[in-house]
C-alpha cells in the first residue's frame, strides 16, 4: 500500500461544496495551491486556478477536477419543521433512505437531520406498497425541531449535504464524495510530485465548479486559458461487485489508474490516449482502458471551448458512485498521480494538432 497523504484527502472530501456553493471548498484548494505554483487566480464562476508557469514558449496544460460534490437545496420549510429538496446533481433515491445530513443554514448554522421518505412505517404497509421504490421527490429532512425553531436557521436555498465521513476501509478509501474530491486531491499531489523540476508545460491547475450539473466551470474556465491540452481528472464506475455483469464493469479496483477511451462528453483525443499509454509502459504504471457508456466529465467541456482542444481524462476506478459509500483503492489513486506526473514531464514532446494532415 502507499503511502498515500489521507490526512488530506479526508479533509478535501468532508469539505461540504454543491455546485454553486463552493466556497469552503475554494478556500480550501486556494491554501494548497499557494505554495505549489507561481499565482493563483478566480474567475466570475467561482473556478480557482493555479498556474505553474514553464517555457515561455511551451504549451498550455489545463487539469480539470471538479470540487463540486451532490446534494441538495432546500425548496420548502413546512409549518411542522420538516424540509422538502431540491436534488443537485443524479441522486438514485434508493441509496437516500434513512441517512442524514448536514443542513448549512443561512446564519451559518449546520443542523443535522434524517433523511426519510414520506412513507407509513414498514409494519403498516401492505407486501405491495413495501415492495414499491422510494421516490425523490417524496424524500424530506427531519431537524428535530417546529417548524418556528426550523425557519429560524434554515431558508430557501439552504445547502445540504450527506452527513458521512472519509475512511480507510482494508485497502480502499471509502467516503460520500470521492466523486470528485479525489481528482482535487490527485491534481494537488501530482503538483507536489513535480515540485523542484524543471517542466516546460505552462500547467493550469483548475479547480473547476458546477461540473454534476453540466460541466459549468470547465467550460468558462477553457475559454479564459485558451489551453493547448485539456485534461480531467475524474472518478470513473468500477462495477466489479455482485450484479453487474463481466463486460459492464467497465473497470476494476486495484487494476490501475483508468485511461479513458471515451464517455458520453466525448471521445478522448486518440494522440493523448497513446501518449499516456506510452507514457504508463515506459514507468511502468499500472493502468486499464475504459469506456464509460453513460456519464461525462469536465473534458468534454474543455474539448469544446472555442475552436476545440485536444481533451483526455484520467480517470480512478471507484465503487458505488453517487453514494455515501464511494470506494477507490489506494493503490489506483497513487498510480493515477504517478501517470499524470509523468506524462506532465513530457506532455511538450508530442503535437496532439491535425495540422500536419493537410
Amino acid at each position: 500500500m502507499s503511502s498515500l497523504n489521507f490526512t488530506l484527502l479526508k479533509e478535501i472530501c468532508e469539505t461540504p461544496g454543491i455546485s454553486s456553493r463552493e466556497e469552503l471548498m475554494r478556500q480550501l484548494v486556494v491554501r494548497e495551491l499557494k505554495p505549489l505554483t507561481d499565482s493563483v487566480e478566480s474567475d466570475a464562476m467561482g473556478n480557482i486556478i493555479g498556474i505553474r508557469k514553464g517555457n515561455e514558449n511551451g504549451p498550455k496544460i489545463m487539469i480539470a477536477a471538479h470540487m463540486d460534490e451532490i446534494g441538495f437545496m432546500v425548496k420548502f420549510v413546512d409549518d411542522k419543521g420538516f424540509l422538502r429538496l431540491n436534488p443537485i446533481g443524479g441522486w438514485d433515491p434508493r441509496v437516500m433512505v434513512a441517512q442524514r445530513v448536514l443542513v448549512h443554514g443561512f446564519k451559518g448554522t449546520t443542523l443535522r437531520g434524517t433523511l426519510m421518505p414520506a412513507t407509513k412505517p414498514i409494519h403498516l404497509l401492505t407486501a405491495e406498497d413495501a415492495g414499491k421504490p422510494p421516490k425523490l421527490e417524496e424524500m424530506f429532512v427531519d431537524l428535530g425541531l417546529s417548524g418556528e425553531k426550523a425557519k429560524e436557521f434554515v431558508e430557501i436555498g439552504d445547502m445540504v449535504t450527506m452527513d458521512r465521513t472519509a475512511e480507510l476501509v482494508g485497502d480502499t478509501v471509502v467516503s460520500k464524495t470521492l466523486d470528485n474530491r479525489v481528482g482535487v486531491f490527485i491534481m494537488i499531489e501530482v503538483l507536489k510530485k513535480l515540485r523542484g523540476l524543471k517542466i516546460d508545460s505552462n500547467i493550469y491547475a483548475v479547480a473547476t465548479t458546477q461540473e454534476e450539473v453540466g460541466l459549468r466551470g470547465a467550460k468558462t474556465a477553457a475559454y479564459s486559458i485558451q489551453p493547448d491540452v485539456g485534461i480531467a481528472l475524474d472518478i470513473t464506475l468500477a462495477n466489479d461487485f455482485p450484479g453487474p455483469s463481466d463486460h459492464e464493469q467497465i473497470t476494476r479496483l486495484g487494476y490501475g489508474t483508468a485511461i479513458k477511451i471515451s464517455d458520453s462528453s466525448l471521445i478522448c483525443h486518440p494522440k493523448l490516449v497513446r501518449h499516456f499509454r506510452d507514457v504508463a509502459e515506459s514507468t511502468g504504471i499500472k493502468y486499464q482502458l475504459e469506456i464509460l457508456t453513460r456519464g461525462g466529465t469536465d473534458a468534454g467541456g474543455i474539448q469544446l471551448s472555442r475552436s476545440g482542444v485536444p481533451s483526455f481524462t484520467l480517470s480512478i476506478p471507484t465503487r458505488y458512485v453517487h453514494t455515501v459509500n464511494e470506494m477507490a483503492h489506494i493503490d489506483d489513486i497513487q498510480a493515477t498521480i504517478d501517470l499524470l506526473a509523468a506524462y506532465l514531464q513530457e506532455a511538450h514532446t508530442r503535437p496532439y494538432g491535425y495540422s500536419q494532415d493537410v
